[in-house]
């Protein structure tokens, strides 16, 4: 028998791409990405200066994230703010390796660590 997936997790969806896609729009940067495990938007993380993945989840009311940092697959639930284990989502499921952390290369500014949350 198969475990029902929770509501708010879709593995079929891909995701939005290979960086923050509100920081990306704007020419900005990032600290850690995070993909949203419903729509497959990628957001930033909260230590990052615009914190697009939770802006997310607070707009779209999507409850569930996963990283989206080579080696992770921890999902994150907003609804009850801990952590889970939880299917493989569509790929790719991660930012591609050489893209640095912070990023992406050549739009952290110097001083990034000034600027974390």
């Amino acid at each position: 028998m198969t475990e029902a997936l929770p509501a708010g997790i879709d593995p079929s969806v891909p995701p939005s791409g290979a960086g923050c896609v509100e920081c990306d729009a704007v020419g900005g940067w990032w600290v850690h990405l995070r993909r949203c495990a419903q729509c497959g938007h990628v957001g930033c993380c909260d230590s990052s200066p615009g914190q697009h993945a939770s802006a997310h989840a607070a707009t779209t009311k999507h409850p569930f994230m996963q990283s989206y940092e080579p080696g992770e697959d921890w999902f994150w639930s907003f609804e009850t703010e801990q952590a889970y284990d939880g299917p493989e989502l569509a790929p790719p499921t991660s930012h591609p390796v050489d893209q640095p952390t912070p990023g992406p290369r050549g739009r952290v500014p110097a001083d990034w660590q000034e600027q974390v949350n």
